[in-house]
C-alpha cells in the first residue's frame, strides 16, 4: 500500500476514533502499541492491520505505512511508539466453569488490567464484568494486561443473572465482604467455584452478596482491606485450578 503522509487522511481519522469507547463498541476494533502486545494478538489471530514507520518486522499480516506523526498522533504514550495494531477481541467461548471471575464496578484500568492478566496466570476459565466496570478495551487496560485479554473470555452482562445461573449449574459462587464473611482459611476448594470482587470504594454491592453461596474475608492484621487487585490475587492464587 502507498504510504499514509496526511494527518487529515480519512482512515487515520478513522483510527483516531477508536480512542472513544462509543466507536470501539460500533466496530469491535481497538489500538494496541507495541511489539509485545502486538506479537500476543497475533499469537490468537486477532490482528487486522499494523501500523509502521521505516521498516516493518512484521511478516504475513496486513501493514500500513504511515508518518511519525501519525503514529503520534494515534498513540497514548507520551514517548511514541513504532507499531500500532487495529485489533479484534477473539471470540472465546466459555467451554467449562471450573474457575469464574465476577467483577462489580471495578473502576480503575490498572486494577482490572491486573486481574485480568492474573486471571489467566492461574487458569481461571472466564471472566464476567458487571456493565458499569470500565471498559477492557481502554488504553491502560490493554497495557497493564500485558495480553492476557487476549486469551480469556471477557463478557459484560448482569451479575445478579450470571451468579444465578452460575449456581444452576453447580458452581459454587463466593462473595468477598468485610461483613458476615467467613475466613478465607475456613472456605475449602471445590470443583466449581466462582469468585466475586467489588468496586474500589464500596465494594460488592449488598444486591449481589444476597445471591452468592458465601462470603469471604481475608485474614490481616493492621487493615481492613486490601486493593482489589490485591486482594484478588491472593484469592484467584489461593483457589487456583492445580
Amino acid at each position: 500500500m502507498e504510504k499514509i503522509t496526511s494527518l487529515e487522511n480519512a482512515q487515520v481519522k478513522k483510527w483516531n476514533k477508536l480512542h472513544q469507547k462509543k466507536e470501539r463498541d460500533a466496530t469491535g476494533l481497538f489500538l494496541v502499541e507495541g511489539e509485545h502486545l502486538i506479537e500476543e494478538a497475533l499469537k490468537y489471530d486477532a490482528v487486522e492491520l499494523i501500523l509502521y514507520e521505516g521498516e516493518c518486522k512484521f511478516k504475513d499480516v496486513p501493514i500500513q505505512e504511515v508518518t511519525e506523526a501519525i503514529l503520534n498522533k494515534l498513540s497514548s504514550n507520551p514517548s511514541g511508539t513504532k507499531y500500532i495494531g487495529i485489533c479484534h477481541l477473539p471470540k472465546k467461548e466459555v467451554k467449562q466453569y471450573h474457575r469464574i471471575l465476577l467483577l462489580d464496578g471495578i473502576q480503575d484500568p490498572g486494577n482490572l488490567g491486573t486481574l485480568i492478566r492474573t486471571a489467566v496466570s492461574f487458569s481461571y476459565d472466564a471472566i464476567y464484568c458487571s456493565k458499569d466496570t470500565c471498559d477492557v478495551l481502554n488504553e491502560k487496560v490493554i497495557r497493564s494486561t500485558q495480553g492476557a485479554l487476549f486469551q480469556i473470555p471477557i463478557h459484560y452482562e448482569d451479575l445478579k443473572e450470571r451468579i444465578l445461573k452460575l449456581k444452576e449449574e453447580g458452581v459454587y459462587c463466593v462473595g468477598t465482604s468485610l461483613e458476615n464473611a467467613t475466613s478465607m482459611q475456613e472456605i475449602p476448594s471445590q470443583e466449581k467455584m466462582a469468585f466475586l470482587l467489588g468496586n474500589e470504594g464500596n465494594g460488592v454491592s449488598k444486591e449481589l452478596l444476597k445471591e452468592t453461596d458465601i462470603n469471604l474475608r481475608i485474614e490481616m492484621n493492621g487493615f481492613e482491606s486490601l486493593n482489589v487487585a490485591v486482594a484478588g490475587g491472593i484469592i484467584l492464587y489461593q483457589y487456583r485450578k492445580l
